[in-house]
This record gives C-alpha cells, sequence and structure tokens, in this order.
C-alpha cells in the first residue's frame, strides 16, 4: 500500500486538482490571509528603500531578481520539507499554495458584480469597477464601465489563470508561486510614470515575458472553446496592437466572440492614455455578453486545468 500512495502523491496532478477544485468553489473567501498580501507588503517595502537616487533601473532589477527567486526557493525549501516529513503534507502544500495562486471564480465574480452595479446606478457601477481596473473611473459611463469589465475579464484569464497554471506545468508550484509574484511586481511598479518608469521597467519586461506565452494560449483556447476558431485572424489583426505585448491577444479573442470593440482614450494617474482600438464593431454591452463572456472563461479554464494535468502526468 506504501508504494502505491508514494506513486499517487508523486504526481503533481492530484494536489493540482485540489488546489483548482477549491479554487473554483471557493474563490477568494473574505478575511482569509493571502500569500499576494504579503508579496505587496514585501514589494512596498522593497520600493521605498530602493527607489531613489541615479541607480533606479538597476535597483528595481534587483529587487526584482531578489523577490522572484527567493520565492521560487523558498517555496521549493518549503515543498523539500513537507515531502520528507510525509509525502500528505507535501500534497497539502501543494494544493493549498495552487489555491491561492488561481483567481478564476473571484475574477467572474467580481465582472458580474459590475454588471449588477451600473445596472442598479452608474456611481455604484464606477465604485465596483474600480475594485478590478487601474483607470481612472470617476467619469465612466455606463458603456464604458461595461468595456472595462469585459476588457479585464480577458486580460486576467490570461494573467490570474491560464499563465499561473501554464509555469505549474512545467515548473510545478515553485513556478507558479514565482510567476505570482513576477505579476505582483508588474502590477505594482510596472508602470511608466515618472515614479516607476526607471525602477519598474526590469519587473515589467519580466512580465512580458512569462506571459508571451500564455497570452496567446489563452487567446486561442478561448476560440476554440466557444466555436469561434474561424475568427483567430483577429488575433493577427489585433493582438499586436495593444499597448501591451501580451494583454492585447486575450482581448481580441472576446472582441471577436462577442462582436464588438474594446480600447481608447482612459485616465491612469492623472494622465490620458490613448488605447487602439480592439475589434471594429462599437456596440452597446449587454449582461447577455457578460454571460456570454463569463462562460468562456469558465471553459477556457476547464481546458486549460485539463491539458496542466495531462502535463503534468507525461513530465513525472
Amino acid at each position: 500500500m506504501y508504494w502505491l500512495t508514494q506513486s499517487i502523491y508523486s504526481f503533481k496532478v492530484i494536489p493540482f486538482l485540489g488546489g483548482w477544485l477549491a479554487d473554483r468553489l471557493l474563490g477568494d473567501p473574505e478575511g482569509w490571509s493571502h500569500p499576494i498580501v504579503w508579496f505587496g507588503k514585501l514589494i512596498s517595502f522593497g520600493e521605498k528603500k530602493l527607489n531613489q537616487g541615479e541607480n533606479r533601473f538597476y535597483n528595481g532589477g534587483l529587487l526584482t531578481l531578489i523577490l522572484v527567486a527567493g520565492i521560487y526557493f523558498i517555496t521549493r525549501l518549503i515543498l523539500f520539507w513537507g515531502a520528507f516529513i510525509n509525502t500528505y503534507l507535501y500534497a497539502i502544500l501543494v494544493g493549498v499554495g495552487v489555491f491561492y495562486c488561481l483567481a478564476g471564480k473571484t475574477l467572474i465574480t467580481e465582472v458580474k458584480a459590475v454588471f449588477e452595479a451600473v445596472d442598479r446606478s452608474v456611481e455604484e457601477g464606477r465604485t465596483q469597477v474600480g475594485r478590478i481596473v487601474g483607470r481612472d473611473t470617476s467619469d465612466l459611463s455606463p458603456q464604458e464601465i461595461r468595456a472595462a469589465a469585459l476588457e479585464t475579464l480577458a486580460e486576467n484569464l490570461s494573467d490570474g489563470v491560464i499563465a499561473p497554471m501554464f509555469w505549474f506545468g512545467f515548473l510545478g508550484l515553485p513556478g507558479m508561486m514565482a510567476y505570482k509574484m513576477i505579476n505582483t511586481l508588474d502590477s505594482m511598479i510596472g508602470y511608466k510614470n515618472e515614479r516607476y518608469k526607471e525602477f519598474g521597467e526590469a519587473a515589467a519586461r519580466l512580465d512580458d515575458v512569462a506571459n508571451y506565452i500564455p497570452a496567446r494560449l489563452t487567446a486561442c483556447l478561448m476560440l476554440l472553446v466557444s466555436g469561434n476558431w474561424h475568427k483567430r485572424d483577429f488575433l493577427t489583426r489585433f493582438g499586436r496592437a495593444h499597448l501591451s505585448p501580451n494583454s492585447g491577444y486575450p482581448e481580441a479573442a472576446l472582441a471577436a466572440i462577442l462582436d464588438c470593440r474594446f480600447g481608447g482614450t482612459h485616465d491612469y494617474f492623472g494622465q490620458a492614455v490613448e488605447k487602439p482600438y480592439i475589434g471594429v464593431n462599437d456596440r452597446p454591452f449587454t449582461t447577455e455578453d457578460m454571460l456570454i463572456a463569463t462562460k468562456i472563461n469558465s471553459n477556457t479554464e476547464l481546458a486549460m486545468g485539463l491539458l496542466v494535468c495531462l502535463l503534468s502526468i507525461l513530465l513525472q
């Protein structure tokens, strides 16, 4: 019986499934401590100490290297310790780590809440969408609020679900945790404003590299699960139009599926940023669009989860 237990838990697939299903069922329960909050505190501490002087680019690169490599090796050490003590403990640690690294259910819940809020009042919609976007929401119209929520749904399907799964498939939980640190660094210091332009450049570039394949994989899976593979020309026409080298691909896929248009001018930190249009049909967004988009998100996550399970078995 011992050899059977060993063979089962030596696979990454069992604890991965546990963590993935936990996220699908629970999301991020209110009041629970979360590793990403700790990541944010470390980044904030390092930024205050190092984002000064003449060598901001190198200081930011050093902080990025230390935090990403640090979380990778710390996670490996914790898992080694867990495996040394008990195989079940190792599996539990992996499962819990996967649970905390995925944001599929929470993303869908937040986007649904935006559509429900804006239907009640514009001000409530602006407040709700401000929870999930970085742009200034104080003057957004109902159409812009819904568009922002759908853009975020597509972009964060890649960043918050598919990319973490992708890196788990190849590098296990340490790679997944390292990716989440990269993504958190980019979301906190990867801006091109005066404060972060030099300091956050290394983090932003590393995030671009880490998301290069996952973003394109996300877009392809979205088209496949929705039966819109024949619209893949949208990915080449509009995917590279986005200011980000990656975000445009899942947004282009969703624009193809919904036959709509994203993009336009938005305010970030008091500055107007003109984003290229993705898609061609400038039409009003409806609750039906949100329901279709969230279903696509869920099915894309399911397809990627099955791919990771297969990959985890093959790479043993």
